[in-house]
């Protein structure tokens, strides 16, 4: 409870708030009402008047009626958790692509939510002469935002089928994927700016970069492949913002390799870990292949020496994982080898023979095969 609160924290400071206080209340099941039990919200709003805040941040998907009650009894604005994270979204949206996702997210959001914005007709005369009014011009939001959400799905189709046209064509030229994946704030764009000189925005905050971006990357093996940054995974990642992010997760399920990073330092590893490969399971990507790095040793180690002593304790504890510092560099050695050697595992070698003439795909065939060719 305790972590889950601290990473709202620093999601509120990735959306720029500054947070003022904290309150906690242990529940069997959520009140259908208002979330917390009605002794707890008048402790919260005596709290406002200790500490000043405007807004409050829930640490969980709030219902609509939840959300109305809350805001009238505390009066003052109610994020929950979903509505937090896609605001973050929206800051960091650089593409189109990335915008029309979030955008979707943010309208399916909304549709349930829209009685809430006609509330304060209720207020004139108690709602005696308003009644029409307000449910004609509430039926006339949601016919709107259902005509938006279905604009922005046919987008976001076509945004498929572009990137799926893209994909086929780079499959027959046959130019193997790496997707990196992880928690987000564990080093992914650090890493891929190492390996390709990317030159991705690099921030300690949560999702600082959100759009996929994709380089060219040659192995030690002289072969080539391409290699991408994907957005960062997160507990209680809302359903919706999985949904919306179909077509960019999509790049996951073509991928011939995750490379999934972690980061060492953070005292919830593997509860961090854990919650990556739940979604994994979540997107049917259980069962594709995956490379494990534990990066930042550069944290708890002096010189790239020292990695010998981690990697030798690794080892001895039976688990598969390279030990890897992206922002100084460290194991990267180590790093390409090994997706290079599980590349050429997953992609099956081809004998053919060609005459003198065709010498040139000699050259095609180093550059794109796993193996040498001869």
């Amino acid at each position: 409870m305790e972590d889950s609160l601290e990473e709202l924290a620093l999601l509120a400071d990735t959306a720029g708030a500054e947070v003022v206080g904290a309150l906690v209340q242990r529940l069997t099941r959520p009140n259908a009402a208002h979330y917390l039990g009605k002794g707890k919200v008048m402790e919260l709003a005596d709290l406002r008047r200790e500490v000043g805040y405007d807004v409050v941040l829930f640490d969980d998907e709030l219902s609509p009626t939840q959300q109305r009650n809350l805001e009238q009894s505390l009066e003052v604005k109610i994020i929950d958790r979903t509505a937090l994270i896609l605001d973050i979204f929206a800051k960091r949206a650089q593409t189109h692509e990335g915008r029309l996702q979030v955008e979707l997210a943010q309208h399916e959001y909304l549709l349930p939510r829209l009685a809430g914005q006609w509330s304060h007709l209720e207020r004139l005369g108690g709602g005696i002469g308003t009644r029409g009014p307000g449910e004609a011009q509430l039926e006339t939001d949601r016919r709107l935002v259902r005509q938006k959400i279905q604009r922005l799905k046919k987008e976001i189709e076509r945004v498929r089928k572009h990137r799926a046209l893209y994909r086929r064509r780079r499959s027959l030229r046959g130019i193997p994927t790496v997707a990196i994946i992880g928690y987000t704030n564990a080093g992914k764009s650090t890493l891929l700016n190492t390996l390709s000189n990317a030159d991705v925005l690099v921030e300690n905050k949560l999702f600082a970069t959100l759009d996929p971006i994709t380089r060219r990357l040659t192995l030690p093996n002289k072969q080539e492949v391409l290699i991408s940054d994907t957005v960062g995974f997160i507990q209680k990642l809302p359903p919706t913002v999985i949904a919306a992010f179909r077509a960019t997760l999509e790049e996951l399920r073509e991928a011939h390799l995750l490379v999934h990073i972690v980061d060492i330092t953070h005292e919830n590893a593997a509860e961090q870990s854990i919650t990556v490969d739940k979604i994994l399971s979540q997107l049917g990507l259980g069962d594709k292949p995956k490379i494990t790095i534990l990066n930042k040793v550069d944290l708890f180690v002096h010189r790239e020496e020292d990695i010998s002593d981690l990697v030798s304790a690794v080892e001895e504890s039976g688990q598969q994982a390279i030990l890897l510092s992206a922002a100084k560099g460290w194991g990267l050695d180590n790093l390409l080898q090994m997706i290079a050697q599980r590349l050429a595992d997953i992609i099956s070698g081809v004998s053919q023979e060609q005459r003198y003439e065709a010498a040139g795909l000699v050259d095609v065939l180093r550059r794109y095969s796993p193996a040498k060719a001869k």
